[in-house]
Order: structure tokens, then C-alpha cells, then sequence
């Protein structure tokens, strides 16, 4: 791992850490970062060093605009998640501008944040199943726990819609509760 990486890395960790929500014991963007990381490493082990930097980045700060300053409404949903994307891409570009990183390099993991071009890049790709996979793994169940079944089969349909084949199998090796499962059986019957 090169220095200015490393750098990079720690800053967006340093960042997440800041996070007042705790899952597992740990801030809830530090351990969202850290399993997002894990599976692109998983997915692409040859992973870029751009496509690297965006998983670690890819929600930083994220409760610095909670879901709650905007209305409730699906409007309201499909704007806040616009404007995260822009403040995410943004935090990501001052930190990698202030650990060295070049233009070029930036708006490269800044199209990652913003997902550009998706499906047709094979690293947005990538990163989109990730979120997938790290939505599946470690929020699903909750979700589920909190809402009705219809919303859920929705979302575990448009999810696997944009999934690739591989993330598909991956998916399906996951250790899924009786509720999860059903749910997951439903949407892709």
C-alpha cells in the first residue's frame, strides 16, 4: 500500500469514526466503510486504486444529513439521496486533493461516489453490487424486521435487477433468517 493511499484511507476513517451512531459497538460509517472495502476486495481482488477508495468513501459523513431534514415523501427520499451523492463526492475530493491525489484520480473516485455510467463501467459495477452485498448481509434483516412485506420484495427485486450474476451467487450463499429467506424466495419467484 503506497503512502498516499494509506493516507487517504486513515482520513476517511478518521472521518466515519466521528460517526455518533454505533452499530456493533462501532461508528455506523466506519463499519459500513470497512464492509463495503471488504467486498469490492472480495468481488475484484485486482481492484483499481480509485474503485479502493471509493468503497471506503462512499457514504463518509453520511449523518451529516440524516434522512430526517427532508420531507418524508418519496420526492423527498429521491432528493436527499441526490444530494448525498454530491456531498459524499465532494468530502472525497477534499480529502484525496489534501493527501496528493491528482485531478484525474479524484474525478475518477468521484464517478465511482456518483456511480456514472452505470451498468455500462465495469468498476461501478462492482461497487454497486457491493453496496448490494453489504445491504443483504447487514441490513436486510432489519429492514424487514420494521417493514411490511410488499416494500420489502420491491426492494430485494430492484436490488437483484442491478446485481451482476457473481453478486447473485453471493448473495444466495449469505445466512439469511426464516423471515429474510421467505422474502428473498417471494421476490424471486
Amino acid at each position: 500500500m503506497n503512502e498516499r493511499f494509506a493516507a487517504a484511507i486513515a482520513r476517511f476513517d478518521a472521518e466515519n469514526a466521528r460517526d455518533p451512531n454505533r452499530e456493533a459497538g462501532e461508528p455506523r460509517e466506519l463499519l459500513y466503510a470497512w464492509r463495503l472495502t471488504a467486498w469490492v476486495a472480495k468481488l475484484s481482488p485486482v481492484a483499481s486504486e480509485p474503485l479502493r477508495l471509493a468503497a471506503r468513501c462512499q457514504h463518509i459523513c453520511r449523518w451529516e444529513s440524516p434522512r430526517g431534514s427532508y420531507p418524508m415523501t418519496r420526492p423527498g427520499y429521491l432528493k436527499w439521496r441526490a444530494d448525498l451523492k454530491q456531498f459524499h463526492a465532494k468530502k472525497s475530493g477534499e480529502i484525496l486533493r489534501a493527501t496528493g491525489y491528482d485531478d484525474d484520480t479524484i474525478r475518477r473516485v468521484q464517478d465511482l461516489n456518483l456511480k456514472k455510467n452505470f451498468p455500462a463501467d465495469p468498476e461501478v459495477r462492482v461497487l454497486e453490487d457491493a453496496l448490494c452485498l453489504v445491504f443483504l448481509e447487514f441490513q436486510f434483516a432489519d429492514l424487514a424486521a420494521k417493514s411490511d412485506d410488499e416494500k420489502m420484495i420491491n426492494a430485494l427485486r430492484k436490488s437483484w435487477e442491478k446485481m451482476t450474476e457473481t453478486a447473485r451467487a453471493e448473495a444466495l450463499k449469505l445466512p439469511y433468517d426464516d423471515r429474510a429467506k421467505a422474502l428473498l424466495t417471494r421476490a424471486l419467484g
